[in-house]
């Protein structure tokens, strides 16, 4: 995986941060952790979509944020996971990763064609 890949990767883990922190925040620390988790996350994205494709960047960026976030308020809050969430889990991050293999292939035959 590449550098821009795993800012990727580390964009959506900073994204499902202010994402329960806008649901969970009560105090003003807490705020300021979803602020600065939010800055944090679209840095990453747009640092990354200056050399990636910018349309499978944020699939995957939002993708992965979904995700987490749906298993993280599961595991941190209990909130109910059903097999069919996590059959659509499963069927997004099949697409999230098909998108990243395709976006990669792409990139490989511009540079032989160019």
């Amino acid at each position: 995986m590449n550098k821009q890949w795993l800012m990727v990767v580390i964009a959506a883990v900073f994204e499902v941060g202010w994402v329960i922190g806008l649901k969970h925040a009560d105090h003003p620390l807490e705020w300021g952790g979803t602020a600065l988790a939010i800055v944090i996350s679209f840095s990453l994205m747009i640092l990354a979509a200056k050399q990636l494709p910018v349309g499978t960047v944020y699939a995957v960026f939002v993708g992965l944020g979904t995700a987490g976030t749906v298993c993280a308020e599961a595991v941190l809050f209990a909130e109910p996971l059903s097999s069919m969430k996590l059959l659509l889990i499963v069927l997004l991050l099949a697409g999230v990763i098909g998108l990243k293999l395709a976006s990669g292939q792409s990139s490989s035959q511009q540079k032989e064609v160019g």
